[in-house]
């Protein structure tokens, strides 16, 4: 069974910039050198913007994920829509990975 994102990165994208603003667009070449293993596990591009979609489920067992992007020098945090995002251990330190990463890019 191939995973479906919670949040397809057409909405997400779309909600953010009717939502939060216009998306400021990550080049590449901005990525840490030194980057967290477990952060590049869910790092990927998606329309040009840097995002991290780190798997977990909610209360009643089903997959999920949270998305982490970076906006306007701002660390922006998606949770599942109306849910509640369960993270084991493992997917805890790929948010957390995710989070110091995309940290660092708001202080270049």
């Amino acid at each position: 069974m191939e995973f479906m994102d919670s949040i397809p990165a057409a909405r997400t994208t779309a909600q953010a910039r009717h939502h939060i603003g216009p998306i400021r667009t990550v080049a590449r070449s901005a990525v840490p050198a030194v980057t967290d293993p477990r952060a590049a596990q869910v790092r990927r591009y998606e329309s040009g913007q840097l995002v991290w979609r780190v798997q977990c489920g909610d209360m009643i067992n089903r997959e999920r994920c949270v998305t982490v992007l970076v906006q306007d020098d701002q660390v922006v945090l998606v949770g599942p829509p109306g849910e509640t995002a369960r993270l084991t251990a493992g997917q805890l330190g790929q948010l957390r990975a995710a989070l110091n990463e995309a940290a660092k890019l708001t202080e270049r």
